[in-house]
C-alpha cells in the first residue's frame, strides 16, 4: 500500500523511516497473545491503519509513534477486534509505566527484585572484597584470580545444594521441577548440576524438552525487526503443555511433539513419555514461572526454581553493574562459540529480548520456591579480555545511527564498565563444569 508518511518520530526524538510491517507485526503479536494466529487479517488491519494515517495526516511526511498507536487502537476497536485492542492497549500501557518507573526508580521499591537474596549476595561480596570493581581489580592484581574463582563457585554450588535439599523435603508430593530464568542466566548447567546431585541421592528424572512445543514457524509472532520471536511464551503451545503436564503428573502416558528447527515445522504425537512413581519431571524453560505455562498444575506438585546472575558489585561510577549486561555478554559469547551467530546481531536484538523478559519472565521471579544466583565476580575480568575491543568498536559504529539507539546505549555502558576492569586471559582456573563454561566453551558438561 502507498503512503505519504515517510518518517516516524520516536519517543526519544529520533527520526526513523516509516515501516508498515512493524504495524502488522504489532497487531499480530497482540492477536497471538489472545489466541489468534491469522497473519492475513493482521496485514489487512495494518492496511486500514495506513489508510487512516493517510486520511488524517495528509499534509505532512512525519508522524509521531504515539499517533500511530492511537490509530491502531481505533482501527482494532472499530473493526470488531476488542480483545486484540485490549491486549495492545495493555502492552502499550505497560511500556509507558516501565519508562516512567525508570525516572523515579531511586524512590520506588521494585517488586520484581528478590531483595532477601540480594542482601545475602551483597553481604557475601563485601566480606570477600568483591563489592566494587576497584576491590576486584586489587585482588586480581595481587594474583588472587584463582582464589576468586574458587570462592565464587562455592557460593553458587551452595545455592544448588540448598535447592536440591528443598526439593528432597517435598518429594512426597512433587512430580516436577521447573528451572526458569531470563536468557543466559545459566539454566542448562544448573539443571544438569541439580540432576547430578539428586541422582547421587537415588532419585530418577525425565527431562521435558519444551522447544518441541513451539508452534510452526509461520505462526510465530515477529519482533520489530521482522525476525521470528522465539522469546515470547506465545510462541509455545501453552494449552498442549498444560494438558501434558497434568497427565504426566497423574501417571498417564503422553505423546510429546517434535519440532524441527531446520524446517520450522512441528509434528504432533511423536515420542511417548510416562513418569514412573519414583521419577520427577525436569523442565528447563525461559517461561517456567509464566502463569499460563502450568496453570492447571497444583502448587504442591511443582517446585519452581528461578535463576539470575544477581551480581552485587558497583562500577567506578558508583552504580551497581546491571545483570542484563552480564547476560548480554554471556549470550554473545555463547552464540558466537556454539551457534556461529555474530555477537553484533545479539547486541542489536537484545532490547527486544529484554522487553520480553520484563513482561513475561522477571515479574514472576518472586513466585519461585527458591532463587539461585549464577553470578560469578570473576567473569568480568574474563569478559574484559575477550570483549573490550568489540564493545569499543560498537560504541563508535552506532553513535550516529538513530535506528540502533538501544544498541549504542548498551555498547557504551558495557564498554565504560569493561575498560575499568583488569583483564584476565588465563582461564585454566575456571572449573570445566562451571556455569561460565556454558558460555565461554570448554565445558565437561553434556548439553545435548
Amino acid at each position: 500500500m502507498e503512503f505519504h508518511i515517510k518518517q516516524v518520530i520516536k519517543r526519544t526524538g529520533a527520526v526513523v523511516p516509516f515501516n508498515q510491517e512493524r504495524i502488522t507485526n504489532a497487531i499480530y503479536r497482540a492477536a497471538v497473545a489472545v489466541g489468534g494466529r491469522d497473519k492475513e487479517k493482521a496485514k489487512d488491519l495494518s492496511n486500514k491503519v495506513v489508510e487512516l494515517i493517510n486520511k488524517t495526516y495528509d499534509n505532512t511526511s512525519q508522524i509521531h509513534i504515539e499517533e500511530i498507536q492511537d490509530l491502531v487502537e481505533k482501527v482494532l476497536i472499530e473493526n470488531g477486534h476488542a480483545k486484540v485492542a485490549k491486549e495492545y492497549i495493555l502492552y502499550r500501557d505497560e511500556r509507558k509505566r516501565a519508562r516512567e518507573a525508570e525516572t523515579r526508580y531511586a524512590s520506588k521499591i521494585n517488586e520484581n527484585i528478590p531483595w532477601q537474596k540480594i542482601w545475602r549476595n551483597l553481604d557475601w561480596a563485601v566480606s570477600h572484597n568483591l563489592h566494587t570493581v576497584e576491590k576486584l581489580n586489587q585482588r586480581v592484581q595481587n594474583g588472587e584470580f584463582p582464589q576468586i574463582v574458587h570462592e565464587s563457585e562455592c557460593l553458587y554450588e551452595d545455592d544448588v545444594e540448598l535447592a536440591a535439599n528443598l526439593i528432597i523435603e517435598r518429594l512426597d508430593s512433587l512430580r516436577m521441577v521447573m528451572i526458569s530464568g531470563p536468557s543466559s542466566s545459566g539454566k542448562t548447567t544448573t539443571t544438569l548440576k541439580l540432576e547430578e546431585k539428586l541422582t547421587k541421592k537415588g532419585f530418577k528424572f525425565k527431562a521435558l524438552i519444551v522447544d518441541h512445543y513451539f508452534f510452526d514457524l509461520e505462526l510465530h509472532p515477529k519482533d520489530e525487526f521482522g525476525d521470528y520471536d522465539f522469546e515470547t511464551p506465545q510462541a509455545l503451545d501453552l494449552e498442549l503443555i498444560n494438558e501434558h503436564l497434568v497427565k504426566l503428573s497423574e501417571g498417564e502416558e503422553v505423546l510429546i511433539p517434535y519440532y524441527d528447527f531446520k524446517t520450522g515445522k512441528r509434528t504432533l504425537n511423536v515420542t511417548p513419555m510416562k513418569l514412573q512413581k519414583d521419577e520427577l519431571l525436569l523442565i528447563d524453560s525461559l517461561h517456567g514461572l509464566y502463569p499460563d505455562f502450568s496453570k492447571d498444575i497444583p502448587s504442591s506438585v511443582k517446585f519452581k526454581l528461578y535463576l539470575e546472575p544477581l551480581l552485587q558489585m558497583k562500577g567506578n561510577d558508583g552504580k551497581y553493574i546491571r545483570w542484563t549486561d552480564i547476560r548480554l555478554i554471556r549470550r554473545m559469547l555463547r552464540d558466537s562459540v556454539f551457534r556461529a551467530y555474530n555477537p553484533q546481531q545479539t547486541l542489536e536484538h537484545w532490547h527486544y529480548v529484554r522487553t520480553s523478559e520484563l513482561r513475561n519472565i522477571i515479574p514472576y521471579c518472586n513466585t519461585a520456591d527458591f532463587i539461585i544466583s549464577s553470578a560469578m565476580p570473576y567473569e568480568l575480568p574474563i569478559y574484559a579480555n575477550r570483549m573490550l575491543k568489540l564493545f569499543s568498536e560498537w560504541s563508535e559504529i552506532y553513535k550516529e545511527n538513530s535506528l540502533k539507539a538501544d544498541a549504542y546505549e548498551r555498547a557504551v555502558r558495557v564498554y565504560n564498565l569493561l575498560k575499568t576492569v583488569t583483564p584476565v586471559s588465563e582461564e585454566s582456573a575456571i572449573p570445566l563444569n562451571s556455569v561460565i563454561r556454558e558460555f565461554i566453551g570448554g565445558s565437561s558438561m553434556n548439553y545435548h
